[in-house]
């Protein structure tokens, strides 16, 4: 079976409702009646990645992993998150894709991603760095544990210079962010015969990614509005998460439902290249959903994380006050806190192993569902076949 969410191949799909309800999509608000090309066009415009088939065995020439079919739709949507944070890096977030794109920086970007071992961010590099969080080839990742791999993945690209942020146990730390982003200058200027002045400091763009536990075994209703808002902010990049037994990504909302791109689509492997030939070209056109789906958000999975970018320092700091003036200030039980510093004794790691000890002794909790404050349990997701 490769997918659950089978794409309506009628003429008229039924993704974006008739409705007065405004339709987000990252950030970008849009009039179902009056948009709805605009609305499906930038749909279509986000880099889709699904299963595929065919490829280099990962992990080596004995290695039984020529497809990703029932085990990779987690890393499939991390690659998502990912490539739509380079878009709006080097396109820019207004950026929209035709079949007769051949945008040398879109193609650039594409290739990162083919399923190919010196690709960067191949399902190979992902697959294989998954063994750095205990995952090996094969094993179903949780939200958490791609963000991790992600992390470690795009140090080695140089073109980008992108960094990735976790924020764990439900807090951004503001100056943790900064610190991590900001690069001082090492060259000094006068101006007027006066002291010299450091030069501006460089930011290297920002993919946040926010692990969340929303509920034990469904969303809490407390956190509904929350996360709807979360796809009405300027820097969004949607949420990863899903249902039981699969990931998706999803990229906005309408009403009491979010819109998504479904990764459980097997296609045939191969390469884009420089877009020069009849295959190359048929093969772009796999990258781009015809249609998005759409679930209720009380249908989801309690464990997703948000994901928003920052290319600008600006970007950030526009962040931040969103994030106060529209999820924490007016919920009263907000998705998340925003704090300058952590405390100099917290330390994620150990309040959550407190909890979980606690939890284990009290017999209150199973861990597993203490484990999905960070990563989505793995037992309760099964294998697509």
């Amino acid at each position: 079976m490769d997918s659950l969410f089978t794409q309506n191949l009628s003429d008229e799909p039924d993704d974006v409702p008739h409705t007065q309800d405004p339709v987000w999509i990252l950030g970008k608000k849009y009039n179902a009646i009056k948009e709805l090309d605009a609305i499906r066009r930038d749909i279509k415009s986000k880099l889709w990645f699904t299963y595929r088939k065919g490829f280099v065995p990962i992990g080596g020439s004995s290695s039984s992993f020529t497809s990703d079919k029932g085990w990779g739709c987690m890393l499939r949507c991390g690659q998502m998150v990912l490539g739509q944070a380079l878009v709006c890096l080097h396109l820019g977030r207004d950026w929209l894709w035709t079949p007769e794109t051949k945008d040398s920086t879109y193609l650039k970007i594409l290739n990162r991603f083919e399923d190919r071992r010196a690709a960067p961010f191949s399902i190979h590099q992902i697959a294989v760095m998954g063994a750095s969080e205990g995952k090996e080839v094969g094993q179903w990742f949780g939200p958490n544990t791609i963000a991790q791999v992600l992390k470690k993945l795009v140090v080695y690209d140089d073109w980008s210079s992108i960094t990735i942020h976790v924020a764990l146990d439900n807090t951004i730390i503001v100056n943790d962010i900064m610190r991590q982003c900001k690069i001082e200058g090492g060259t000094t200027v006068e101006v007027d015969g006066k002291m010299p002045l450091k030069a501006p400091s460089e930011w290297k763009p920002l993919l946040l990614i926010v692990p969340l536990r929303l509920g034990l075994s469904e969303i809490n209703p407390v956190y509904v509005n929350g996360l709807k808002t979360s796809f009405q902010i300027e820097q969004s990049l949607g949420v990863i998460g899903g249902k039981p037994n699969l990931a998706l990504y999803f990229i906005g909302c309408v009403g009491d439902e979010v819109i998504f791109l479904d990764p459980h689509t097997t296609q045939r492997s191969g390469s884009v290249d420089q877009k020069s030939e009849e295959g190359e070209m048929e093969t772009d056109t796999t990258y781009h959903c015809r249609s998005a789906s759409r679930i209720p958000i009380t249908g989801i999975d309690p464990s997703v994380a948000l994901c928003f970018f920052c290319a600008t320092e600006e970007d950030f700091k526009s962040l931040c006050k969103s994030i106060q003036d529209e999820l924490i200030n007016p919920e009263k039980q907000p998705l998340f806190e925003l704090c300058s510093e952590k405390p100099a004794d917290w330390s994620p790691v150990d309040d959550y192993t407190a909890e979980a000890a606690g939890a284990a002794a009290s017999g209150i909790l199973e861990f597993e569902n203490l484990d999905r404050q960070y990563d989505a349990s793995d037992e309760e997701f099964e294998f697509l076949g």
